[in-house]
């Protein structure tokens, strides 16, 4: 059988590989605790289960106009105007089958082949291979100096001829960092003047901590929304808790949405009309939702950070959003690969290489589930791992002694 190099060349999703491994073990009956899910444990709100269940009982559920609902459009318009305080047309949105699909009618919309792509690392998986999938190159630009947000210079220096967009994830999956403002304001300068997209994926931009705020990038330029090179991403998955309804959407200038629009006609077509009847509830229905979900991940994250700090030899940075750490294991081994499969082998945690996050010897974990569940989680990783910690473990009701140190 023939398979195409480029297909071949696009690697697997190694969160989706872990958590299908974790369901094999769980459905053995063993008790697997999952931090490799970048997924809340919240239902979804009442408002957006009421709109859907009305489409649902209406029994009409047919084709929607390719980039989305005039309501659901209408919504995001609104959510736009009080987040952003940028008032767009509905030919300035365009809804998609989540906002990884979002991401992808941009890159294809935008990019040749060999156009260069700037990511920061540590990125989200996803976004070299995107890049690769349309033909483009991505840049990589990790950070010097051990922190996880690359300081402006380095991020200028990679910027060449050939480069046609930077994608910019804040807060940031895996790291929880909040870009600054100040790198955030020369960002937008430098694409503006250069012509070059600044894609900003806010898909977390409210799961913020200690009273912080993302910068919109939006407040530092004065173009307007048609002549502007900023385009916001964004959804319900993790806002809301959403991840199944698969809603996302794209703001940008309206030729640009036009051919994102032909992008996905030729593709999915129009998302599910019972997922943006979902997704519309949640915008226009009563916001606390948003507030008690941020207050629970930020208690969580909290408890994981204690539990943590306690392990020898693993450093941390506090994250200030999303609902990840990404702590530093490279004193455990510098293979995040073999070392994470070593730990759902041995601990039944779930942990997702920092490899494929551009970290390598780091481990990412989510703390959007329940906080029993993490401090459980985290000790025994220490067992697995922590010369320190007792020899001896209950995994279950199972008894393990410790036997490879």
């Amino acid at each position: 059988m023939s398979i195409s190099q480029l297909a071949r060349e696009i690697k697997e999703s190694p969160t989706l590989k872990l958590n299908e491994e974790a369901m094999i073990l769980r459905e053995k009956g063993q008790p697997v605790i999952n931090l490799g899910v970048g997924e809340p444990t919240n239902k979804a709100p009442i408002t957006a289960i009421l709109g859907s269940a009305a489409k649902l009982k209406d029994g009409d559920i047919k084709y929607t106009p390719v980039d989305g609902t005039r309501s659901l459009k209408k919504a995001i318009i609104r959510y736009t105007e009080e987040n952003y305080g940028r008032l767009v047309t509905p030919e300035n949105v365009i809804a998609s089958t989540g906002a990884k699909q979002s991401l992808f009618n941009l890159l294809y919309s935008i990019i040749n082949p060999q156009d260069e792509v700037v990511i920061l690392a540590p990125y989200w998986v996803s976004y070299p291979e995107m890049v690769k999938m349309v033909y483009g190159v991505p840049v990589i630009v990790t950070p010097e100096d051990g922190t996880f947000i690359p300081k402006f210079e380095e991020i200028e220096q990679a910027v060449s001829s050939y480069t046609k967009a930077i994608i910019l994830n804040s807060p940031n999956n895996p790291s929880g960092a909040i870009y600054p403002e100040e790198l955030v304001a020369q960002l937008v300068e430098l694409c503006e003047r250069k012509d070059i997209y600044l894609i900003m994926d806010d898909i977390y931009h409210k799961l913020v901590f200690d009273g912080k705020q993302v910068p919109a990038a939006y407040r530092y330029t004065n173009r307007d929304i048609e002549t502007t090179r900023i385009v916001v991403v964004n959804g319900v998955s993790k806002l809301y808790g959403m991840t199944g309804f698969r809603i996302g959407w794209a703001i940008a200038n309206r030729r640009l949405v036009s051919v994102m629009t032909n992008v996905q006609a030729q593709t999915t077509s129009s998302p599910s009309l019972v997922s943006q009847a979902a997704a519309e509830g949640a915008l226009t229905g009563v916001q606390s939702v948003v507030e008690n979900l941020r207050l629970g991940i930020q208690n969580n994250r909290d408890v994981i950070l204690n539990e943590l700090q306690t392990f020898t030899g693993v450093k941390t940075i506090k994250p200030d959003g999303t609902f990840y750490v990404l702590p530093d294991f490279r004193a455990y081994g510098a293979d995040s690969v073999q070392l994470a499969t070593f730990l759902l082998k041995k601990a039944l945690v779930v942990t997702v290489p920092g490899k494929e996050f551009g970290m390598e010897g780091y481990l990412r974990m989510s703390f959007a589930g329940q906080a029993k569940a993490l401090i459980e989680a985290v000790k025994r990783l220490k067992w697995a791992l922590d010369p320190n910690a007792p020899n001896d473990i209950y995994i279950g009701d199972r008894k393990l002694i410790r036997d490879w140190m």
